[in-house]
């Protein structure tokens, strides 16, 4: 966590003073930490804490010992300092300490004022509010308070009991110091019941010191019993005691910086971001169904298998069951036993732009996108496998029906991804048809077709892509936003493959909502068709191929979903509630 913990200190003759304070540090040790190490191995104390290892550094120039720091050094003055180290924590010459987390390679490092100017007037700032100003109802307990320039403060201000103080107890506080607003105030619980042990177990220390003293030399009665002079009140004399001697632990400020290095690692460590899925998607919807129903039929297809024709060709949702193994023919990313294919021919839809052309791939995609038939033909049965996998990536999934290749041309209603070997004849109506596209791959006639940038590109040069249709894709036709939007992600060049397939996802996203809302507004509520034409242009889907397109993707939404939505319009609570 990237925080500072302190311990702040209330002066009676210097007002508040910061004692002592630990950061996190992710990079090499600040310029006084690093400058001075100790160069004999016997002189640092190595213990293991919760994966962190500690050691003693000595500061070159801390500003704990007054007239040996730089002028320019942040630390307070020697004059500033009590006599007694009541302002003080560690003397002059007394090293710091340093935990290296081995986990995380962060260093956590203490001393009484951080070394960076910028960083001390933060925490100076903190200690004099958190001591004066800003403090709850009875002085002792815990606050917040800050702003985005100074940083935001968990303060908890506590009371030490000392015989010689004024009242017998001195004022204290531990302070947490960070940037981040929301995560500080989400640490709360968790800081204050930390804070609040550390607190506990100094306050039991001074306790016991406090009563020690108190039953050999009462204080009370003694000051009872003197004589009411004004020299009493004046700001001088009886400067303030170290911690260490009140609490009677000469291990206290070792002891505190483990304690808040473990306070700022647990802290850090407690809170993590977290991916949240959602709902599952329409893709995931269909998928578990094509699953399930192919499970359903290999349950009953077991030890009747010599029953099953096998001139048929066999069709789930678009993939040929013989030419995918079962256990993956229904997902999105299978490719007819890539491993055994030879080079690959389409790698991505820009590749395929590439290669048919913008006009041929733009009328290739149009026709994708409404639903249309797709019709290739061609000899090498890895070049169509190819390209239908890469068209199919516009598509959501439940919209997908193939028969990789085949002998017979198949009707419409089965697939609108089919691939057709060379000699097989098309029927004169499909030729000519507005819902058919047809792609025949010929032989090339001259060695290149177009720019070749890579190697595995050699395998298209042999050949011609023809891309035909019915009803072609006139060059100034508006066509839907969503083929508009992947013409644009396919023309930036900024933007790599990965990332296209990125913009891919959530653009079928965006669409499957529309056409979710509008699946709801007509086939369930029945709602007039004026509302309708209403409902598509607030979707910002009026135009003729955009409504095609939604009409189309309907056909892709789940099992799961459409009855999910019928049940609950069947369902009492519904039909009162829209009554």
């Amino acid at each position: 966590m990237n925080a500072i913990v302190a311990l702040c200190h209330f002066c009676e003759l210097h007002g508040p003073r910061t004692l002592f304070c630990t950061e996190v540090l992710h990079s090499p040790l600040p310029q006084g930490a690093s400058s001075g190490d100790i160069s004999g191995q016997n002189e640092q104390a190595e213990e293991e804490e919760g994966g962190i290892q500690m050691s003693s550094r000595i500061r070159s120039h801390s500003p704990a010992e007054g007239a040996s720091a730089d002028s320019s050094s942040p630390g307070p003055k020697k004059s500033d300092m009590c006599e007694a180290s009541g302002c003080r924590s560690l003397a002059g010459g007394h090293p710091g300490y340093v935990s290296h987390d081995k986990e995380t390679s962060i260093k956590y490092v203490s001393h009484q004022h951080p070394n960076h100017p910028q960083l001390f007037s933060i925490v100076r700032q903190a200690c004099v509010r958190s001591l004066s100003c800003e403090v709850c109802p009875g002085r002792e307990g815990p606050i917040f308070f800050g702003d985005e320039q100074h940083g935001f403060v968990f303060s908890h201000t506590f009371f030490i009991k000392d015989s010689l103080a004024r009242g017998f107890q001195r004022w204290y506080s531990i302070i947490t110091i960070m940037m981040d607003r929301i995560y500080l105030i989400n640490s709360w619980p968790f800081l204050l019941g930390k804070i609040r042990g550390i607190i506990d177990e100094l306050q039991g220390k001074a306790l016991k010191v406090f009563e020690a003293e108190q039953y050999g030399c009462p204080q009370r009665a003694q000051r009872m019993n003197t004589a009411f002079t004004p020299f009493l009140h004046q700001r001088n004399g009886n400067a303030a005691r170290s911690l260490t001697s009140l609490t009677n632990d000469e291990n206290l400020w070792a002891c505190l910086h483990t304690s808040f290095a473990w306070l700022l690692k647990a802290c850090g460590s407690r809170l993590t971001e977290k991916l949240l899925e959602g709902a599952p998607t329409e893709d995931t919807l269909v998928q578990m169904e094509k699953l399930a129903d192919l499970k359903e039929e290999s349950e009953g297809w077991d030890g009747s298998e010599e029953e099953k024709p096998s001139s048929q060709t066999d069709v789930v949702e678009g993939q040929e069951l013989s030419k995918c193994p079962p256990e993956t023919s229904l997902m999105p990313d299978c490719n007819w036993n890539v491993a055994h294919r030879r080079l690959s021919v389409f790698r991505s839809l820009r590749h395929m732009r590439q290669v048919l052309g913008a006009s041929s791939f733009r009328m290739l995609a149009w026709h994708v996108l409404m639903g249309n038939q797709v019709i290739w033909k061609a000899q090498d049965m890895d070049l169509v496998q190819s390209a239908f996998d890469v068209l199919r990536t516009m598509l959501p999934v439940g919209c997908v029906r193939i028969i990789p290749y085949s002998d017979q041309y198949e009707e419409a209603y089965r697939c609108n991804f089919l691939g057709l070997s060379p000699h097989v004849q098309i029927p004169p109506h499909i030729l000519s048809s507005e819902f058919a596209v047809l792609v025949e791959v010929r032989a090339a006639t001259r060695s290149t077709l177009y720019p070749t940038f890579f190697e595995d590109e050699q395998s298209l040069n042999k050949y011609e892509f023809v891309v035909t249709s019915g009803s072609p894709v006139a060059a100034d036709r508006v066509g839907p936003t969503i083929l508009n939007k992947i013409e644009a992600a396919l023309t930036n060049q900024n933007l790599s493959v990965d990332v296209v397939d990125q913009c891919l996802v959530c653009l079928k996203e965006e669409w499957m909502n529309k056409v979710k809302v509008l699946f709801k507004f007509t086939k369930v509520d029945s709602r007039p068709k004026e509302d309708t034409q209403k409902l598509l242009s607030i979707l910002g889907a009026a135009e003729e191929d955009n409504v095609k397109l939604l009409k189309f993707w309907m056909t892709g939404l789940s099992k799961t979903y459409k009855s999910h939505l019928m049940s609950t319009v069947r369902s009492p609570t519904s039909s009162e509630s829209r009554n």
